[in-house]
């Protein structure tokens, strides 16, 4: 496990920014922080990174990833954003939401849950994730790092710690808020709280 350390101001060091991006790049499963705890992930088209983040917490095959995108233009290439779908996303993003859309054909069918076709989408109000996302040009797959005991990862040595194999690119940006993200689901005009979290409920 490469642990690269970035502190998180607005913006980043580049250099290690851009060495974490070359591990994704190459494939790499990384952990990394976002407003909420840290999360782990890879990039959209590493397919065998995906399925390691399955292995790697546990998941169902019924549990889905998420996406997270450096901003909005970029979530409309993965999800149909409706009207209202689309104002509730110019309100919460950045921030600590997920909002599930239905998805488009650009979708990975490893990311949808396939009864609704839904996707789930997160941009993140966080420097160093959002300059890695930017950077690496492409969605990021992503899940929150949680343990089998059910305990946040709310810094890095929580991760190394719970997650001791598998993580090849640990990113170090200190500690996060430590909660989950608040859920709303977007299906036609009308909006849904699917889970509270530590994002207000708009």
């Amino acid at each position: 496990m490469i642990r690269i350390p970035i502190q998180p101001h607005d913006p980043p060091a580049m250099r290690p920014v851009a060495r974490a991006i070359a591990e994704l790049h190459k494939g790499a499963v990384a952990a990394y922080p976002t407003d909420t705890l840290y999360a782990l992930g890879c990039a959209i088209d590493a397919k065998r990174s995906a399925e390691s983040l399955y292995r790697i917490k546990g998941m169902e095959k019924s549990q889905r990833l998420a996406l997270i995108c450096p901003d909005l233009s970029t979530a409309a290439l993965y999800a149909h954003f409706s009207q209202a779908a689309f104002k509730m996303a110019q309100r919460v993003f950045p921030g600590p939401y997920t909002l599930v859309l239905p998805a488009t054909r650009e979708v990975p069918r490893l990311l949808m849950d396939r009864r609704r076709r839904t996707v789930g989408i997160r941009i993140v109000d966080h420097p160093v994730t959002a300059a890695l996302v930017r950077g690496l040009g492409r969605p990021l797959l992503t899940t929150s790092a949680v343990g089998d005991d059910g305990e946040l990862c709310i810094d890095a040595d929580d991760v190394e710690e719970q997650f001791p194999r598998g993580i090849d690119c640990l990113i170090d940006s200190g500690p996060t808020p430590g909660g989950v993200s608040t859920v709303l689901g977007a299906f036609g005009e009308e909006i849904e709280l699917i889970r509270e979290g530590i994002g207000p409920i708009p």
